[in-house]
């Protein structure tokens, strides 16, 4: 028996895969970072390098991989549209052929292995908060289906692999996640609204900014998902992870725009296509499985998050 685990977490130098590389070392475990740099970056564990425990590799999940881990998390997947829009056939290739990769990986070396899914896999959903029972109301066609059936597949191939082969597995379901070392130009709300209030810019807001967002702060999820991969084998989820704190995208652009002391004006532009008009986790499964929920307030996450870009506009921080 290893006296120290090792983990296996592709996609991580992104940037939910970036503090689950931390959290992990910090609690002793060696870890294998797999990455192809799409829009991960090695910024991102730069400050890893060094680390004795810690070992970087250029792995697309699209290939097999061989290596001798105890644990995988699958974190490996562009999560913003414009990223998944641009290469969509790519997309549902890292989500599909990516878990058939890494769950037969799992299987060869008998490892526990997570599953980054997506509130993505409810679509536009009807039923307000999303409990993890609901099945969907996703249209397979569109052009987020890439990634939403993409994700709705891996989950289908994790479950098949749990009953076929009685594989260890657990399946996350990610609600919006922010922090540190989002990436710049990916297109979400709270980087979108962060940088264009620090360069003074307006800030764009889709419809009337009435849809609502909950926002969960990258620690915050972390540490839910390190908790579900250490529960008991019994437990498989899905599980929602993610804030059930919900607000408006104009309030998120108000406060953004008081915290940077902006000059920035809100304008409105036509709604994009399937884009969901509500998205709020129901995490009664988290609270009572994973003594889990969220603990950072929105104002102090955004400030945190302010604080990084901050930085890297002004070029204190290298970005990719």
């Amino acid at each position: 028996m290893h006296l120290e685990r090792r983990i296996l977490i592709t996609g991580g130098a992104g940037f939910i895969g970036s503090f689950l590389c931390e959290r992990l070392l910090e609690s002793g475990a060696n870890v294998i970072c797999a990455d192809n740099f799409f829009t991960g970056t090695r910024t991102n564990v730069a400050h890893l390098l060094n680390h004795p425990r810690f070992e970087l590799m250029r792995h697309d999940v699209c290939f097999p991989l061989y290596v001798e881990v105890d644990e995988i998390y699958n974190m490996a997947c562009p999560a913003s549209p414009i990223h998944y829009q641009f290469d969509p056939v790519q997309t549902t290739k890292t989500s599909v052929h990516g878990a058939i990769n890494m769950l037969g990986l799992a299987k060869r070396v008998k490892a526990k292995i997570l599953q980054a899914s997506t509130s993505e896999v409810y679509g536009d959903p009807n039923i307000h908060p999303q409990p993890e029972e609901y099945w969907g109301n996703v249209n397979p066609i569109g052009p987020r289906s890439c990634y939403d059936e993409g994700k709705r597949c891996a989950e289908t191939l994790f479950f098949d692999y749990h009953r076929q082969h009685k594989l260890r597995i657990k399946v996350a379901r990610i609600f919006n996640t922010y922090g540190p070392r989002m990436h710049p130009n990916d297109g979400r709300v709270v980087s979108n609204f962060i940088v264009q209030a620090l360069k003074g810019e307006d800030i764009t807001l889709y419809g009337d900014g009435s849809q609502t967002r909950s926002f969960c702060y990258v620690d915050d999820l972390v540490r839910g998902l390190i908790g579900l991969m250490n529960t008991g084998d019994d437990v498989t989820g899905p599980i929602n992870i993610g804030n059930p704190g919900e607000f408006t995208i104009r309030q998120l652009a108000e406060q953004v725009i008081d915290l940077t002391g902006s000059k920035s004006q809100l304008v409105f532009r036509p709604l994009p296509q399937d884009d969901p008009k509500q998205r709020q986790p129901n995490i009664t499964k988290a609270r009572e499985i994973l003594g889990w929920e969220p603990t950072v307030q929105l104002r102090d996450g955004l400030s945190k998050t302010i604080a990084y870009f901050d930085g890297m506009l002004s070029g204190r921080l290298a970005a990719e």
